[in-house]
């Protein structure tokens, strides 16, 4: 990925142009120190003035009042607000008339920025002010006070939080005046620029000491540049939060949103003061100290699928290449390519009227829709359809171009979505809830409606980021996620009423993926690859977790990788330097998968001894404890030495009942209650006692024998048993009562037990005649 640069040969300004914003993603309006606005047209190359200012007005900034309030567009008439060195603010309209001026610092107002509704705007001035102001211009409040400049001010993503300049430092201050202000030492030069991201929610900072830095919200240091040639004079982010510019004399960098550089362009433009993104994120404008406005596009993107490398060659053209037999294809497009994505044999591309679908098979005949908005800010995709979002929704649409659903929610900012927070499987959506990112709302991908009662699902912790399996029937859908303190956890997405059990299965995660054609989950673990090749296995027996790991270790990756793909054995990471990791996995357990979900467990055993690897047998025995498979589990816990298992394995398969032998299994997976609740609607209450003196749960053991009068002298003899061996006294008051009434006789309780047993046997058999019968008619 890299800038190409476009620069007039003689500057339209005569003197510093000090800053630069897009109307459209075509129309840039600059302001220079010579009192001129300029428009810019980028489809026509025209240049045109629009108004002359005042000889005392010498413009900063320039902002626009926001396009789209929380994903609507607004109604009224364009505006932007322009700060001057004469201490005031003016509110201008499009065609460059000033409704307003406004007294609003002493000194130059360095800076003004309309917040992300456009419901208040905030100065910042060289008296070291910082001022809160109404959409019309009034004064709210005085933000804060210091002894020096600011020089640059930032609205955080909920536009609830202000982020400043103070000399060296930064300084986050909430608009509440009782919560807490967080500042922190950021730069060894004055610090003389800052941006704010919503999608990312990072923080960009430059300054004299010639580095750019990026930090998280709380002013944690992630990224800090070497040292350059000259101070960083302008940084912006792009909208969606995955690049970021950064401006200085007679240089241009593009950078990931990790801090590496992808280009870095020496135009001839003095220093850069200003720099702007069109709202597509394809665009970029600086405003040059020696009257030039610079613009740049973004060009050579790369995507990669199996056997496919796909580059963005021109703003409409991109180039198709098969590394398998070097053919290459070449695809244009009517208008400039805004976003693309590659996955599942499918090439999506929204370009800013239309959306291009092409098969892997044939790039020759692609499938076009036009879309409603355009700026297309994210594009997922799964193995049945793809999920556009763009400031106005979501969209799910087939390969076939047929828009499946739309889901709504309250307080739904399109905008500001990104791929950690959404995740698409062939039946699900998942978001995660901006206003509160405990939540995770979950929604029915055909019908755009949310899931079982509507309820969303709801985490302790804010949720950092959200990953849906994308194989296997819908009604095993599974989610991972993870949190703020990193912790990866995983759960059920369709629950039937229960509450959702949400299981723990790895800490210290910092990026994940799942495997695109089995439920295989991969994430980067502390300091090494990790993959959970059956995580479902926590559901069934969390101690075999552990045992159906496979790491690789991490001394071969550089600091912080992030994943970026795993397709088929092939996992794709990218280094915190920028530059692509490729690490493969056995392929053994992708086909275990495909041999469980086809019920083919002889084929699994043989697979198992042929590989003759420890993991793969205890991924086998947890696949066949979920499909209640008792014969294999029970050689597969047999292979990894779980004796005790086999055992009760065994103890199951002696069940008289089919309702014991399924009692006794959910209590092999931990469910007690379930196990419980299976055998009481059985009517087998004395099995559903038992299991409860077996576990020590004594209270409940009596008051189900309390609760169906029988058994009473059972409980009571068991529990006199178990004190006698521990040489205890009975002090729990409800036994004490009862051991008052009742006789306990060992072989009058032996007897019963047997003639239940029995009775059960009995009842078993019955049943199978019934059925044998039925199934002869």
């Amino acid at each position: 990925m890299r800038l190409k640069t476009s620069l007039l040969q003689e500057p339209k300004h005569k003197e510093l142009v000090s800053c630069v914003g897009w109307t459209t993603a075509d129309e840039l309006y600059s302001c220079s120190e010579d009192h001129q606005i300029l428009k810019w047209n980028l489809l026509t190359s025209e240049t045109s003035l629009v108004v002359r200012l005042p000889e005392d007005i010498y413009p900063i900034d320039l902002h626009w009042f926001p396009k789209t309030l929380g994903g609507k567009k607004q109604n009224q008439t364009e505006i932007f607000v322009l700060t001057s060195t004469d201490g005031k603010f003016h509110l201008a309209s499009k065609m460059g008339r000033i409704e307003k001026s406004v007294e609003a610092h002493k000194g130059a107002v360095l800076a003004g920025r309309w917040n992300y509704d456009g419901t208040a705007l905030i100065t910042a001035g060289e008296d070291g002010q910082i001022k809160i102001w109404s959409k019309s211009g009034m004064l709210r409040s005085t933000l804060a006070s210091q002894g020096s400049p600011v020089y640059s001010v930032a609205w955080g993503p909920d536009s609830h939080r202000i982020l400043y300049t103070s000399g060296r430092q930064l300084v986050i201050k909430p608009l509440q005046p009782s919560a807490k202000v967080i500042q922190w030492k950021a730069h060894d030069g004055v610090v003389l620029k800052v941006d704010w991201n919503s999608v990312n929610d990072l923080i960009l900072s430059g300054g004299e000491d010639c580095k750019y830095k990026v930090w998280d919200s709380f002013g944690r240091l992630l990224y800090s540049s070497s040292s350059n040639d000259y101070p960083v004079t302008s940084l912006s982010w792009a909208p969606d939060g995955e690049v970021f510019s950064v401006g200085s004399f007679n240089t241009l960098r593009l950078c990931d949103k990790t801090g590496w550089s992808y280009a870095l362009e020496k135009p001839n433009t003095g220093s850069v003061f200003s720099l702007a993104w069109s709202a597509d994120g394809t665009q970029l404008a600086g405003a040059c100290g020696n009257g030039h406005v610079v613009f740049a596009h973004v060009v050579e993107q790369h995507w990669e699928w199996k056997n496919f490398v796909i580059t963005l060659t021109k703003r409409r053209t991109m180039q198709v290449r098969n590394v398998m037999n070097d053919a290459v294809d070449v695809l244009e497009f009517r208008d400039r390519v805004i976003k693309a994505s590659l996955a599942y044999g499918h090439l999506v591309v929204a370009t800013s009227l239309q959306c291009y679908v092409y098969n892997s098979r044939n790039w020759n005949t692609p499938l076009i829709f036009d879309l409603k908005e355009g700026t297309v800010s994210l594009i997922l995709q799964a193995e049945k359809h793809f999920l556009l979002v763009d400031g106005a929704g979501l969209y799910t649409f087939s390969y076939e171009g047929r828009l499946i659903s739309s889901p709504k929610f309250p307080g739904m900012r399109a905008d500001i979505l990104n791929a950690q927070g959404v995740a698409l499987s062939n039946d699900t959506i998942a978001i995660r809830d901006k206003s509160d990112e405990k939540v995770i709302l979950l929604f029915d991908a055909l019908t755009g409606k949310a899931l079982g009662d509507g309820k969303p699902l709801t985490h302790k912790l804010e949720v950092v980021e959200v990953a849906l399996d994308q194989s296997g029937p819908s009604n095993e859908r599974k989610i991972a996620l993870i949190d703020k303190n990193r912790d990866l956890y995983l759960t059920s997405v369709r629950h039937l009423g229960r509450e959702p059990k949400i299981c723990k299965i790895g800490s210290m995660v910092h990026s994940m993926s799942w495997n695109d054609a089995a439920n295989i989950l991969c994430g980067v673990q502390d300091n090494q690859l990790t993959v959970w090749y059956y995580p479902s296995t926590v559901f069934t027996d969390k101690d075999l977790l552990p045992k159906t790991l496979y790491i690789r270790d991490g001394s071969e990756f550089s600091r912080t990788p992030h994943i970026l793909s795993y397709v088929g054995t092939k996992v794709t990471l990218r280094q915190g330097d920028g530059s692509l990791v490729y690490s493969s996995v056995p392929p053994y357990p992708a086909l275990l998968h495909e041999y469980s979900t086809s019920a083919r467990w002889e084929d699994a055993l043989r697979l198992c001894r042929f590989a003759k690897d420890q993991s793969l047998w205890a991924c086998l025995a947890g696949m066949a404890m979920a499909n209640r498979e008792l014969t294999t589990a029970e050689m597969a816990y047999a292979a990894i030495g779980e004796l005790p298992r086999v055992q009760y394995i065994n103890f199951i398969k002696e069940q008289p009942s089919k309702e014991s032998s399924l009692a006794h299994m959910l209590m092999f997976s931990g469910q007690v209650q379930e196990a419980e609740a299976t055998l009481l609607q059985a009517g087998l209450i004395y099995q559903a006692i038992q299991v409860n003196i077996d576990l020590f749960s004594w209270e409940r053991a009596l008051e189900l024998a309390v609760k169906h009068k029988t058994h009473v002298d059972t409980v009571l003899a068991y529990r006199q048993k178990f004190l006698q061996k521990f040489g205890r006294k009975e002090t729990n008051k409800r036994f004490v009562q009862y051991a008052e009434g009742v006789e306990v006789d060992w072989e009058k309780i032996q007897a019963k037990i047997e003639m239940e047993l029995s009775k059960e046997r009995e009842r078993a058999a019955n049943t199978s005649v019934r059925s044998s019968v039925a199934s002869r008619r």
